[in-house]
């Protein structure tokens, strides 16, 4: 008989992605993703391939996680000579990747799964793998495999998008998409998703430094104390926030505003502007690499009402300064999933989501929800948190509860909630009636209900 549900002992998990864990591979929030994911699927026991555009110069193989999560670090002979990378080099990476990896899966993963009579469920992250999975989808129908196989892409980004031929990856696929906002721009383009949200590590939730963070916020003496964690990208809002900034200033509160940008050059346009609205901008950094040093040189700085952060922030810095502050900004006008928004929550921080439709985000519940471009917005908002403190402390407490609801362990039970409706749709799984027949067949088999049966008649 098929499966009843997906588990560990039945099922096996195929991930495509361009980005992955080494250091070589992660270039954002697809690389944090990814390892999250698959580390967590591994720590439910489910076995997890993981093929990614790994470090040239680690083990091609590498099984993790008791053996569960095996690292499949792919196209290694270009990346060789690509060492700045995963993206260096991205399109002859990908032509390899696209053509590769499909005959590898059905050969090593698929047709040894299928023999055992176990699931595979392949799910694949961002353009730079939606012609593998075509591809993989169209040899598996070759092989006379495709029913065998759940073909997942997920789309976390409209980056590239022009690249993907949408017709052939509807046919080939079943499209998600990491939120609501991503959900409502492909309708728009005539393609139908399921949502699978991201998530955060368990990690993040553990107690705060609270005596660091009230020393910070003390020692700052903003009137409000703001941070906003961001490349510098007009879609990211800054100028928004940074207008908002000097409102408050001039309304005669005393705002300091710590802002960390990244190398993007459109920085030098927002502290300008930041300047030309009377602002005074002081630029921070630190030798020290420890949280406490990097602490004092921010401390250090409070003569200026925007503190431009020049060091990397870890996260135990970033939490630190999360539960510190009045308020987050994490009010971008383009915002996929808003991974800021939930680890602020995690930390017991009060966050401004954008009016993107943060999947975790309810107005006055757990954040603030701005719903426009409108620097008077946030000032107001400012305003009124200033005067109802209570309100602040509800936030607090309400977004740790919602974070803990999008921790990744709770996620990938969603996850697999929705793959194994597809599944039995597909029938790959059993349906209830054949489950229960299955159940009556198996009991009626048993001596000792047969025995039972006999007496009682």
């Amino acid at each position: 008989m098929k499966p009843e549900q997906m588990r560990g002992d039945n099922t096996i998990f195929v991930l495509l992605s361009f980005e992955g864990p080494d250091l070589y591979s992660l270039a954002g929030g697809l690389g944090v993703r990814i390892a999250q994911l698959s580390r967590t699927l591994a720590d439910k026991e489910f076995d997890t391939h993981l093929f990614f555009i790994g470090d040239p110069r680690l083990p091609g193989e590498e099984f993790r996680e008791n053996g569960h999560l095996i690292l499949h670090r792919w196209c290694q002979w270009i990346s060789v000579g690509y060492p700045n990378g995963v993206y260096q080099g991205e399109y002859p990476k990908h032509e390899d990747y696209s053509r590769s990896v499909p005959p590898w899966v059905i050969e090593h993963i698929v047709r040894p799964a299928v023999a055992d009579g176990k699931l595979v469920a392949v799910l694949a992250e961002e353009w730079h793998t939606a012609e593998a999975a075509c591809r993989l989808s169209e040899q598996l129908k070759t092989a006379g495999l495709r029913d065998e196989v759940g073909i997942f892409w997920n789309a976390n980004n409209t980056f590239g998008f022009e690249h993907i031929d949408w017709t052939r990856l509807k046919r080939e696929t079943t499209i998600t998409a990491v939120s609501r906002y991503m959900k409502h721009i492909m309708r728009d383009m005539d393609v139908p998703t399921i949502v699978i949200p991201n998530g955060i590590p368990e990690d993040l939730l553990r107690p705060i430094n609270e005596d660091a963070s009230a020393e910070v916020a003390r020692k700052l003496g903003g009137d409000p104390l703001l941070l906003k964690v961001a490349r510098w990208d007009p879609g990211k809002a800054w100028m928004q926030s940074i207008e908002g900034t000097a409102r408050l200033k001039a309304s005669g509160r005393h705002p300091v505003f710590i802002a960390r940008g990244g190398m993007e050059g459109y920085g030098s346009e927002v502290l300008e502007r930041a300047v030309s609205l009377g602002l005074k901008v002081t630029d921070v950094t630190c030798d020290g690499e420890s949280v406490e040093e990097r602490l004092a040189a921010i401390v250090a700085a409070s003569d200026g009402d925007i503190l431009n952060i020049r060091f990397h922030c870890q996260h135990e810095l970033l939490r630190t300064l999360y539960h510190a502050c009045d308020a987050v900004l994490a009010n971008s006008s383009h915002e996929p999933f808003g991974l800021v928004g939930l680890e602020v929550m995690a930390s017991s921080g009060v966050v401004f989501t954008g009016g993107t439709g943060e999947d975790y985000a309810q107005h006055f519940f757990n954040s603030i929800v701005l719903d426009t471009n409108d620097a008077d917005e946030i000032a107001g908002y400012l305003d009124y948190l200033a005067t109802h403190p209570e309100v602040a402390q509800r936030l607090r407490k309400a977004g740790r509860v919602t974070a803990r609801q999008f921790t990744w362990p709770f996620v990938v039970d969603g996850l697999i909630e929705r793959l194994e409706s597809r599944a039995r749709v597909r029938g790959a799984l059993a349906k209830p009636f054949e489950v229960v027949v299955h159940r009556a067949q198996e009991a009626l088999s048993e001596p000792s209900n047969l025995d039972a049966l006999s007496l009682g008649a």
